[in-house]
């Protein structure tokens, strides 16, 4: 059995035909059959359902294919440590995040990261922490950054961070200048913009408010961090968001609430077990640097960690 074996067979698996899977190779259709078939016949067993308009995996297929995937993940990143640049001179790193993040951490960690390490290229996307581990969990990102700890036992999670959610409203808004603190019967009432309900931050709001015995008023929803600010900032409208975000952005001001809202937890996340990368190992220690400190936790979160993490497998 070698390399292209797998390969090939993960290709049919996934494209389903073998026209398909041969073009997406460069390979010649015949090629690939023979090669499967030479793969079958190692295994001792057929792989593929073949009577169908569209190539099924047999039970034996489905059982190969979770093992044939961690042994294609483990050779890459035996390729990648034998490539990796001690130096750090250059390098490739893969990180995915949960949008908030965006708004107050990915500018000064990445410009501190890029200025010692300009021969490292980043690739960052913001997703759902599901997805966020589904691609840990494949190999197809290297760190992962989420408000939850990991549900899947194939990823691992190390807390980076603690923050707090604030009231914000505009410069213009009645509640701008008020010094007290905002009671709960007035909070309750309060016209609100937030994030729509796929939103890790919106739950947790959620959540709190109904730990309170309200739901919020919420005249706004939407599905975008900056849609949010700007609607904040020039408008009669207040909104929760991470405290970071009106340091960063000084046309919003925080309006104390008496029932404040409990802390969340950042996390950093990881694929169990797998090679670090020096470009990964540098970009964590950057975020230590920044005041990002990561200490170790089990992959999964205790019923005692609940009432200060976010438990959706959202958007952030």
């Amino acid at each position: 059995m070698l390399l292209r074996h797998i390969r090939y067979f993960l290709a049919v698996a996934e494209q389903g035909n073998f026209t398909r899977a041969a073009e997406a190779l460069h390979v010649s259709q015949p090629t690939l059959s023979q090669q499967i078939k030479q793969l079958e016949d190692a295994l001792g067993a057929p792989l593929f359902d073949r009577s169908g308009r569209r190539v099924q995996l047999t039970d034996a297929g489905e059982a190969w294919m979770r093992y044939a995937r961690l042994a294609l993940q483990d050779l890459d990143a035996g390729a990648r440590a034998i490539h990796d640049v001690a130096t750090l001179a250059r390098g490739h790193l893969r990180l995915a995040m949960t949008p908030t993040f965006t708004a107050y951490l990915v500018g000064p960690t990445i410009d501190a990261f890029y200025r010692r390490y300009p021969g490292i290229t980043l690739s960052i996307e913001e997703m759902a922490q599901e997805r966020i581990e589904a691609l840990l969990a494949q190999d197809r990102l290297d760190l992962g950054i989420a408000f939850e700890m990991a549900q899947s036992v194939e990823v691992e999670a190390s807390v980076l961070f603690s923050e707090t959610l604030e009231l914000m409203v505009g410069a213009e808004h009645p509640l701008a200048a008020r010094r007290q603190p905002l009671t709960l019967a007035e909070w309750r009432h309060l016209p609100l913009a937030l994030l729509s309900g796929d939103f890790a931050t919106r739950q947790f709001i959620d959540r709190y408010c109904t730990q309170l015995g309200f739901r919020p008023q919420v005249a706004v929803e939407a599905n975008a961090l900056g849609a949010i600010v700007e609607i904040v900032r020039r408008g009669q409208l207040a909104t929760l968001l991470p405290a970071a975000i009106a340091r960063e952005n000084r046309q919003l001001k925080k309006v104390a609430l008496a029932n404040a809202m409990p802390a969340r937890q950042a996390v950093l996340l990881q694929r169990q077990g797998a090679y670090r990368s020096a470009a990964a190992q540098a970009f964590i220690a950057v975020l230590q640097e920044q005041g990002v400190t990561p200490t170790h936790s089990s992959a999964a979160s205790s019923p005692a960690d609940a009432p200060a993490r976010s438990r959706g497998k959202s958007a952030s």
